[in-house]
């Protein structure tokens, strides 16, 4: 099979390469799938660019990326033969193994590649995975949100795109932030009730003036040390932020006295880990969603599988509005 793939971990030019290997075979409860588009997510960047000066291999040789989508072509023991010719989504593939949907071909847990429907692109799928089940755990993990009032940073992101919509689809009220008149556009289309220009010092006198004074019930954040003195400001009595990440202050400080007397929750969510029940809620509502059309996608670039780099690159760069993706042939 045609795949990309590392040995050590550097600059994406450097230590990205393509090429033939082995075609891998499923085990048992695994199917593997014929990969048509690979979705890029940060975390992957990180994984290969040693985030952290973690330059140690977990394996000797990683074919990256969690996010796909494809046909199922073959099936392990336990796993029903209907499921060949499934179109499918995929998510985590490269979670804990050494090999994931940068390549024409992936085996996976078959819970891991969801049925994908006829009127979704694979390209589409791609954008799915980890984009989309972190901003649902984010928004449900405290709860119902009908009638609730939710701020999400950065509602154009690979996020925050689906939180707006999972959000307005679950009853509540969005506010969010964007950084261009594009962005703004883009989050208006799929529903935000508000949007505000994350640049705008006068954020928090806005955001009280939206919700009558009373603050938001809820805040979806992917940079709580940048965001966090706003989003606490923000808060309604008794209410939640969820943070996803915090790149630009990896170590914020916590003002402890304006959060308890907010009575609030700060959750900070990495999908890899959250409960295997959330996963299953979250594919469930995606799921239902995607089947009734419901759901928007965003992607920021198309790049073929040979540029691999290139698309590296480009989502390193970060503030794309979008998912970066790559055509497999």
């Amino acid at each position: 099979m045609l795949a990309a793939w590392y040995e050590s971990k550097g600059k994406a030019r450097e230590v990205l390469r393509t090429g033939e290997l082995p075609d891998p075979e499923p085990g048992p409860g695994e199917v593997r799938v014929r990969i048509r588009a690979s979705g890029i997510n940060p975390t992957d960047t990180k994984a290969r660019g040693g985030f952290r000066g973690n330059l140690a291999m977990p394996f000797p040789r990683i074919v990256p990326h969690q996010d796909g989508a494809g046909v199922v072509d073959r099936v392990g023991p336990g796993v029903s033969p209907e499921r060949i010719g499934e179109r499918v989504w995929v998510y985590e593939a490269q979670w804990q193994r050494p090999s994931g949907t940068a390549a024409q071909l992936v085996t996976i847990p078959q819970r891991q590649a969801v049925p994908l429907p006829e009127g979704t692109s694979f390209a589409e799928g791609a954008c799915l995975g980890i984009p989309a089940i972190t901003a649902h755990h984010c928004l449900f993990a405290d709860g119902p949100l009908q009638d609730q009032t939710v701020l999400i940073a950065g509602g154009a992101g690979a996020v925050g795109y689906y939180a707006v919509q999972l959000a307005r689809l679950a009853g509540a009220r969005v506010i969010t932030t964007v950084g261009s008149e594009r962005d703004a556009k883009l989050v208006r289309e799929i529903g935000a009730a508000d949007v505000l220009d994350r640049r705008d010092r006068g954020l928090e006198e806005r955001i009280r003036e939206l919700t009558q004074g009373r603050g938001v019930d809820r805040v979806v954040e992917v940079a709580l040390g940048t965001n966090l003195s706003l989003d606490v400001a923000a808060l309604a009595p008794s209410s939640a932020i969820a943070a996803y990440s915090s790149d630009a202050e990896p170590e914020p400080p916590l003002p402890f006295g304006a959060l308890l007397w907010k009575n609030a929750t700060i959750r900070f969510v990495l999908v890899y880990l959250v409960s295997e029940e959330a996963h299953l809620a979250a594919v469930r509502d995606l799921s239902g969603h995607l089947a009734a059309g419901r759901l928007r996608h965003s992607i920021a670039k198309r790049l073929p599988l040979s540029e691999i780099a290139a698309a590296h690159e480009a989502v390193e760069t970060g503030h794309l509005g979008g998912k970066v993706v790559l055509d497999v042939p």
